[in-house]
């Protein structure tokens, strides 16, 4: 009877050990994406720490994750604005975007008014001319603008640490466009975003203002 018992407490012991072991090495091994994390040239997305031991060339920053999609992971800041430029080259053609300030379409949005052929758009070539490494930036819809405005505090200091513009709360300097038109005044106004207050504000698509460019992590 003592012999088994000992024989049984043998392998619970081992038992033990062996998930305590299995637990640290799936600790060891935790690769998901994380806020925080940083997007680099080669398409990875690894931590701040991994970035820069080896020698990384950062893109962009993590700033929000989807926990509800299988296919998008979520999204990514880039590193700088673009600055002072127009949505459209001029007023009185409508761009096709959703005009849905609910929805996290900016990419949609994005290729909506750069084939607009009756209406150029220097605010989406713009953001185009920045497409590296297979990276495909582009403006934020409101909703997503939401998403960086409630992100910032988060965001800021891996932004700093890799060379980055932080986004600030200067109210002069914080205005940015999204990829949003105007619902029933698509042919003359967008939303312009506030980063520094999480306000919106109808504007004539040809005024010239800041973009700050996002990316989808798959």
């Amino acid at each position: 009877m003592i012999k088994n018992i000992f024989h049984y407490m043998t392998l619970s012991l081992m038992l033990c050990m062996t998930l305590a072991s299995c637990e640290e090495h799936e600790m060891a091994q935790d690769f998901s994406t994380k806020i925080g994390h940083i997007l680099c040239t080669d398409g990875k997305v690894v931590t701040l720490e991994r970035c820069l031991d080896e020698g990384k060339t950062p893109i962009a920053v993590v700033f929000h994750l989807n926990h509800e999609s299988t296919e998008e992971k979520g999204y990514a800041v880039y590193l700088r604005d673009i600055n002072h430029v127009a949505f459209a080259d001029s007023l009185g053609v409508k761009q096709n975007t959703s005009s849905n300030v609910t929805a996290f379409d900016g990419n949609e949005n994005t290729h909506a008014i750069y084939s607009t052929a009756a209406m150029g758009s220097p605010l989406a070539k713009s953001v185009f001319a920045i497409w590296e490494y297979g990276q495909s930036a582009y403006v934020p819809s409101v909703a997503q603008m939401q998403l960086l405005y409630n992100a910032k505090s988060a965001v800021n200091p891996y932004l700093e640490s890799i060379g980055g513009t932080p986004i600030s709360d200067d109210p002069d300097r914080c205005w940015y466009w999204t990829s949003t038109e105007v619902k029933g005044q698509e042919a003359a106004k967008a939303w312009l975003y506030s980063l520094g207050s999480g306000t919106r504000q109808e504007t004539p698509k040809d005024e010239s203002h800041k973009v700050r460019p996002i990316v989808t992590i798959y």
